[in-house]
């Protein structure tokens, strides 16, 4: 009987040490490469710091959404956004469900840091995604209101800032859809984003 139980005990703390390990192994930081037409950009992204967004671009990633995207606004003191339109400017829609937004994560929108875009509604970004190029205070979370919620950080540049630099200061026009000089004169393409080992 004291064997059977000692052994019990053993399969339960082997069990608790393992689904330990696999939480842990999940939360570990992710490399991605985007790879695009000015150079690559590496990523880190942190699953400990917003699991579902980190989930939800590599789901993105991983299906092959993001090739042929581009950098479609870019603003040279704020920002440059992809991943929802192509070369001509046609809309990709999402393939997946608008994910929790969890900009209450901690995390700032500092420079060459990754975050997601959405419309005004706190909850509804899906595959578009921007890298700040400066300070961006007023996207940071503030409350959960409509208005306080902010934009969800999830990562940030690991290498590649010169290509972040460069796609920055490209120069950019109106065209299409776009009623503002924010899209590129030279599309920036992204031609894949691969999830590095």
């Amino acid at each position: 009987m004291k064997k059977l139980v000692t052994l019990c005990l053993c399969l339960a703390v082997c069990s608790v040490l393992f689904l330990a390990g696999s939480a842990f192994a999940q939360q570990k930081n992710v490399r991605v490469n985007i790879v695009t037409s000015e150079g690559n950009i590496v990523l880190e992204l942190w699953p400990d710091k917003a699991p579902a967004t980190v989930e939800n671009f590599l789901k993105y990633a991983k299906a092959g959404f993001y090739e042929g995207t581009t950098f479609h606004r870019v603003i040279s003191n704020f920002m440059i956004q992809g991943g929802g339109f192509d070369e001509n400017l046609k809309p990709k829609r999402g393939m997946f469900e608008p994910i929790v937004n969890e900009a209450d994560n901690g995390e700032k929108n500092r420079p060459y840091t990754i975050a997601m875009a959405r419309t005004g509604h706190p909850h509804s970004a899906t595959n578009e995604f921007f890298i700040n190029v400066q300070d961006n205070k007023s996207l940071n979370f503030k409350s959960k209101s409509m208005e306080g919620y902010g934009y969800c950080v999830f990562g940030e540049v690991y290498a590649g800032k010169n290509v972040v630099d460069k796609i920055r200061d490209t120069p950019v026009k109106a065209k299409g859809p776009m009623p503002f000089a924010h899209v590129p004169v030279k599309p920036v393409v992204i031609k894949r984003v691969e999830v590095l080992p």
